[in-house]
């Protein structure tokens, strides 16, 4: 039996030409998917929504966060770089356990739902065990949101790791809401030919590949060996010169900006009007919570603000395209997600019109990228299946999943020797 569900009364902000944005429209829903946006729609046999005083547009879409940090949230506020990589890599990471990945994973998945991201990309660095990456997985398919699982190979022999990465393969077939896709360790930690295995076995496995990236050369090097993909998302990119972003831009290439992360910890400033310049649309990403809020709405504001300050270009429609149609593409969902575009699935948020904050809402997609925050966040549906209504999370003991995350915290910070009360400072000359 068809399941139907009509989003009416909304102020339609659809991030497809050919759909425009209506000022008032209903979406209608059957078995998941978007079968028709207009601005009146009959469908008496459907599951009625009320949208009015709501924002109908796409669900963003987040490909670049490492949820597994969430349980040290706001501890790397003063951090710089070194700070954080000797804080949650050489101090923290090596005292999580499987349920620890697990437990921060998923409030990471939830809380990014909760502020209107349908689609994340998981990052996952905490290699330790195969346990470690099955619970991540398990985490990524217990949160009801469109994620990806990408396995960041860390640990063991070339030949192991290319076993790992079969193995996680063969339980993310890529047909579900969860599914997978590599990143690489690049040239600079593991040689060339290593970079060159990888994005062979990708390919072969049908999986897309993402890459950090801050220096110079980096890209220059990927190019001279025939090693630039149309499937790898570079992410941060700080360093690299207007003629590599045109080789990326060549490749076809995308790019994922994390601006708030790169100008606390001293990566230099966001290459977003760069890229433009050379032709790459640009995507934005949270990257990691213990340094910035984890929500989209922040992370646009920054990007937004520190290239207007520089040149003027940006207008506030080029931010929501780079976190929903740009960055579904990024992660080789544009035909599924990204707007609200019949044939796809309802991806979709519902932000409230009525709140102080943003009333009143003279223009929508000034006030979401200008004044748009998760309060606002009222609905969500992922592939048409309500997961936050009414400003809450639906079926989530969210009790109890707070004194989970606080128990693993507590334990890893005991077991590190660090304190949880804000006293604590890494230093990189620390062993």
């Amino acid at each position: 039996m068809t399941k139907k569900t009509l989003l009416t009364g909304g102020t339609v902000v659809s991030m497809d030409p050919a759909v425009g944005d209506l000022a008032r429209g209903d979406v209608l829903i059957e078995d998941g998917v978007i079968v028709e946006v207009a601005a009146h729609i009959d469908a008496p046999d459907a599951e009625v929504i009320d949208a009015s005083d709501r924002i109908v547009m796409p669900g963003f879409v987040d490909n670049h966060r490492h949820s597994w940090q969430t349980a040290f949230r706001g501890a790397g506020a003063d951090w710089t770089f070194p700070e954080w990589a000797l804080a949650m890599h050489r101090t923290v990471k090596p005292h999580y356990r499987p349920e620890d990945v697990y437990v921060g994973t998923l409030l990471g998945r939830l809380e990014a739902l909760h502020s209107g991201v349908t689609t994340m990309l998981d990052w996952y660095h905490v290699a330790q065990t195969h346990d470690h990456e099955d619970a991540a997985v398990a985490a990524l398919r217990d949160a009801p949101g469109r994620s990806i699982f990408c396995l960041g190979a860390g640990w063991g022999t070339a030949d192991s790791v290319a076993a790992d990465i079969r193995r996680v393969r063969s339980e993310l077939p890529g047909d579900g809401l969860v599914t997978m896709a590599l990143g690489l360790r690049g040239p600079d930690d593991t040689g060339m030919d290593t970079v060159a295995r990888e994005l062979k076995l990708a390919a072969e496995l049908g999986l897309r590949t993402s890459l950090h990236i801050e220096a110079a050369g980096t890209v220059t090097d990927l190019h001279e060996h025939g090693l630039l993909r149309d499937t790898t998302t570079f992410v941060h990119a700080n360093g690299i010169s207007d003629e590599e972003l045109r080789m990326l831009a060549g490749a076809g290439a995308s790019l994922s900006i994390s601006p708030d992360v790169e100008l606390k910890m001293g990566f230099g400033s966001p290459v977003t009007g760069r890229a433009l310049a050379a032709g790459v649309r640009p995507t934005l990403s949270v990257d990691d919570v213990p340094s910035v809020g984890g929500d989209l709405f922040s992370t646009m504001r920054t990007a937004f603000a520190v290239q207007r300050g520089l040149d003027g270009g940006l207008r506030s429609r080029d931010l929501l395209e780079f976190t929903t149609v740009d960055a579904a593409r990024s992660c080789g969902l544009d035909s599924r997600t990204g707007s609200v575009t019949p044939g796809k699935d309802a991806d979709l948020i519902l932000l409230r019109t009525d709140d102080l904050t943003v009333f009143p809402v003279t223009d929508p997609v000034g006030t979401i990228v200008s004044a748009g925050h998760p309060g606002l966040v009222d609905t969500v549906l992922v592939a048409g299946q309500v997961v936050k209504r009414d400003g809450v999370l639906v079926g989530v003991d969210l009790p109890a999943l707070r004194t989970r995350l606080l128990a693993s915290r507590d334990r890893i910070a005991a077991a590190a020797g660090i304190p949880v009360d804000g006293t604590w400072r890494p230093r990189p000359e620390q062993k």
